[in-house]
């Protein structure tokens, strides 16, 4: 069951309506995800109810990381098949980036299959598909072959070419932009990694930085857009009910920033 989730938006100062010929209004920037209440907040998250910055960092660290269930590669197939199935169509996974809703048995490498992308990606970091960063469920989505050959390994920013068969993503030479229903869902498996992984556990400390063009260094970009896509994208029921599952069947930790969103700003 879903955790219950109670909204105290906040209040949205807006600018005085100018009614002028020829006056273009500006740019409207993404409203602070409002602060939140989940039934788990005085059970999984007590420890990190109150607290800001890197110390509420180092308390979801603490939290997100014990008595963790990690599961295998090969794995994560089936896994997926659950995770990640159409809410409409109990035969079929919902594609990242792209939106499609394709058959369950077309997992594999050709093309018209889907397979598992690492969100974050796994060159950043150098973990390849070792059980840990490699294997978690919390940032591993179904993705269409050929589109998630196009994301590779690039940075997350705004920007490029339409995607083929994308729903609407884009690309440039230096970053991959999600078509804007998944924009959140990317911020948030981002910075989830960021918060599981801090090098202690004998893998990269995963950060996220503000530049692309990454490497192999453990830092993905560009935290500002990623922020700002978490803000503009605010998590589903599709992605709470995926990471109640995670939960509740496989890796048995949460990924904080889907509970409570508004982390994000209080943690970047």
């Amino acid at each position: 069951m879903l955790a219950t989730r109670i909204r105290r938006w906040k209040s949205v100062a807006l600018a005085t309506t100018a009614v002028l010929v020829g006056l273009t209004a500006p740019a409207l920037t993404a409203t602070p995800a409002a602060a939140t209440t989940t039934a788990y907040d005085s059970t999984y998250y007590k420890d990190a109810v109150g607290k800001s910055g890197t110390s509420l960092k180092s308390s979801l660290h603490t939290i997100i990381s014990a008595n963790v269930t990690k599961i295998s590669y090969s794995a994560v197939w089936n896994a997926l098949k659950v995770t990640d199935q159409d809410p409409n169509n109990s035969s079929n996974v919902i594609l990242l980036y792209s939106g499609v809703s394709r058959s369950k048995s077309l997992n594999g490498g050709d093309l018209g299959d889907w397979n598992r992308e690492h969100v974050w990606a796994k060159s950043h970091g150098d973990f390849g598909e070792v059980t840990g960063p490699g294997t978690d469920l919390h940032h591993l989505r179904p993705a269409d072959v050929q589109v998630n050959s196009i994301r590779g390994n690039l940075d997350f920013d705004n920007g490029g070419s339409t995607v083929s068969g994308g729903g609407g993503s884009l690309v440039d030479s230096d970053s991959f932009e999600p078509r804007d229903a998944d924009k959140g869902d990317v911020a948030r498996m981002i910075l989830y990694m960021a918060v599981r992984y801090d090098g202690g556990d004998g893998f990269a400390d995963l950060e996220p930085n503000e530049k692309v063009n990454n490497g192999s260094n453990p830092y993905i970009g560009k935290l500002s857009v990623l922020k700002q896509w978490n803000d503009e994208d605010p998590p589903s029921a599709f992605e709470e009910k995926r990471n109640q599952t995670i939960y509740d069947t496989y890796q048995h930790n949460r990924n904080p920033f889907i509970d409570h969103p508004e982390w994000v700003e209080s943690i970047w």
